[in-house]
């Protein structure tokens, strides 16, 4: 009877492994035939004078140095408003509030639902409030306060776990030292919870970077370059769309911006690895 249980225990996990592994080679499959498919059709239209050019002819000839310029700006907004106020609010959440609290219960629960909002939802709120109510019109400025707004649940409930998961340990510890709370967030609570950081945004920063529909009603279609965050700006993903659906023969150039937003995409994230790797090796180094 026991060699029986143990030949069926070592099938159901021979099964669950092979569940698993078939689950990751199908994703990975997957990644790989939409890369190539993209390094097929887009890498030979790559050059440094593609990267820098200004569109031509509806984006049929030319350049997207200035879609690059608007992006980055966009992303830049992004980040600027939703990290200060991502820590602080996760700060808020972990450290300053129990799991009793109503107040906290009901804000961990918006961040939740807001998540999970399809981002055209976003796109018309930012619309709404930031283009007309505001006064910023169709502007880098918009778009980039509407993905914060997009950005911030995920940061926000990231860096919420990532202050939960320090042990009750090091609190303990600095206070019976006589450190202040002030001292002990920013020199032992936030170092230690910088890989759920560093998780929130890299999660983050892709949903941003390849955000269309949020943009299209927000950072408008100009494929000028900027002059300043009040300008029209087009997004690299809002120009991969323009071109793949409304301007007939620019697959080409749609595939390349689509291989050049992939390869930032991999860079961002193969950076936030790196940084992650380092920040607790040094960590352990000095432990």
């Amino acid at each position: 009877m026991v060699k029986t249980l143990e030949r069926n225990l070592d099938g159901r996990e021979l099964l669950a492994s092979t569940l698993v592994w078939s689950a990751a080679a199908l994703v990975t499959a997957t990644f790989c035939w939409l890369l190539w498919d993209i390094l097929w059709h887009g890498l030979s239209q790559i050059s440094w004078t593609f990267l820098t050019a200004l569109p031509r002819n509806a984006g049929r000839e030319g350049g997207i140095g200035p879609i690059l310029v608007s992006t980055a700006l966009i992303l830049g907004v992004c980040l600027g408003v939703s990290v200060p106020i991502g820590v602080g609010t996760a700060v808020l959440l972990a450290e300053f509030t129990t799991d009793a609290s109503l107040f906290g219960r009901l804000t961990r629960r918006s961040l939740d639902v807001l998540s999970g909002v399809p981002s055209i939802v976003f796109g018309l709120f930012g619309n709404a409030f930031f283009c007309k109510t505001l006064g910023l019109g169709f502007s880098i400025l918009s778009g980039g306060l509407t993905l914060a707004c997009m950005v911030l649940p995920i940061l926000i409930r990231s860096t919420e776990e990532g202050f939960r998961a320090v042990p009750a340990g090091y609190r303990l510890s600095a206070a019976a030292l006589g450190l202040s709370r002030t001292t002990t967030l920013f020199h032992l609570l936030l170092p230690a919870a910088g890989p759920g950081l560093l998780v929130g945004l890299v999660l983050g920063v892709g949903r941003a970077i390849a955000e269309t529909a949020a943009l299209i009603f927000t950072s408008g279609y100009v494929d000028r370059m900027p002059e300043s965050l009040l300008d029209s700006g087009r997004a690299l993903s809002i120009h991969i769309f323009d071109l793949s659906m409304n301007v007939s023969g620019g697959d080409a150039n749609a595939y390349a911006s689509a291989l050049v937003l992939v390869v930032l995409l991999l860079a961002i994230n193969g950076t936030a690895s790196w940084l992650a790797e380092h920040w607790l090796h040094r960590r352990i180094v000095t432990v």
